[in-house]
């Protein structure tokens, strides 16, 4: 339904190349070309500047940028919702989540959705729980998938599960030999933490305080984004982390990770968030219905093979 030349326009602006918005778009460059003319011609006034192999919006581009990005999102939204009044849900669905929801739990949930709505296409953004919190509140992501949300006024909230967290270090590490570990129990030993933002840090942060811990009590080995990189360096005995009881279960397993529960016994949240609207759209609705579903559902499964 969108006007083609504010398309191809918001390609180019996005990819700051012709060459690379007409592959993008499966055009030719020359079709490329022709259509922002015909945009400028149309305002009677230039919306690029092209000068030494680069492109940048003039004053009056990055204003029919920002109306471009409103009316391409409106027009994704009516054709979603006028597909839903056919009963079968379709379009696309922007999703954010965390680096260990995006590695142990979404491929699951995905997998089931697409095979009960198959015209549907999810977009995925991974980031730290904050960032994906905040561009929900923004409404650049339709929902998002964390382990712990705020109290934003923009954002509806729903707790679907939780996955217990756990010491990961190498299994003839010291801390191994324990049954349960203390915040006190682990002062003096290093510490892979995770990057600012992340919901694990949060409560790992919270789990010291409540436990009278400060900060400079904590020897830091290494702060990473990646729970990948944390496990590999746990596993090579430079220190140990907090991951949750899924992301690390295979590890467990092969012998590659010890896992010692924490004492008190402590737990990552798995939300659910959307922004709060009046009126949402039914396929966010079927998504964010069905990812708690989902989440309940394994984390019982989980449970019950313990």
């Amino acid at each position: 339904m969108a006007d083609r030349r504010l398309q191809v326009f918001h390609a180019v602006a996005k990819h700051g190349s012709f060459t690379r918005a007409a592959e993008h778009l499966h055009m030719t460059q020359p079709a490329v070309t022709f259509q922002i003319k015909q945009l400028e011609e149309h305002f009677d006034t230039r919306l690029l500047d092209r000068g030494h192999g680069k492109i940048t919006l003039t004053t009056a581009g990055e204003l029919v940028l920002a109306y471009a990005e409103r009316i391409l999102g409106l027009s994704a939204e009516l054709d979603s919702r006028v597909s839903e009044l056919t009963d079968e849900l379709a379009g696309q669905i922007k999703i954010g989540t965390s680096t260990t929801i995006a590695a142990y739990w979404l491929p699951q949930i995905l997998e089931g959705f697409k095979r009960r709505y198959p015209r549907v296409l999810p977009r995925v953004l991974v980031g730290t729980s904050k960032l994906t919190e905040d561009r929900v509140a923004a409404r650049e992501l339709d929902i998002g998938l964390i382990e712990i949300a705020t109290e934003q006024h923009s954002i509806e909230r729903h707790s679907a599960a939780r996955d217990e967290l756990l010491v990961i270090c190498r299994p003839d590490h010291p801390l191994a030999r324990f049954e349960r570990l203390s915040a006190k129990d682990l002062v003096g030993y290093p510490f892979i933490d995770r990057d600012p933002g992340n919901g694990i840090r949060q409560i790992a942060d919270e789990f010291f305080e409540t436990a009278g811990i400060a900060g400079s009590e904590i020897t830091l080995c290494a702060e990473l984004g990646s729970l990948a990189a944390i496990k590999q360096l746990a596993a090579a005995g430079l220190g140990f982390a907090i991951a949750s009881r899924r992301a690390i279960r295979r590890d467990v397993e092969e012998g590659r990770l010890a896992a010692v529960p924490l004492e008190p016994r402590t737990y990552t949240p798995l939300e659910v968030i959307v922004p709060r609207d009046k009126f949402r759209s039914r396929l966010i609705t079927a998504f964010a219905d069905y990812a708690c579903e989902q989440f309940t559902l394994i984390a019982e499964q989980e449970e019950r093979e313990r």
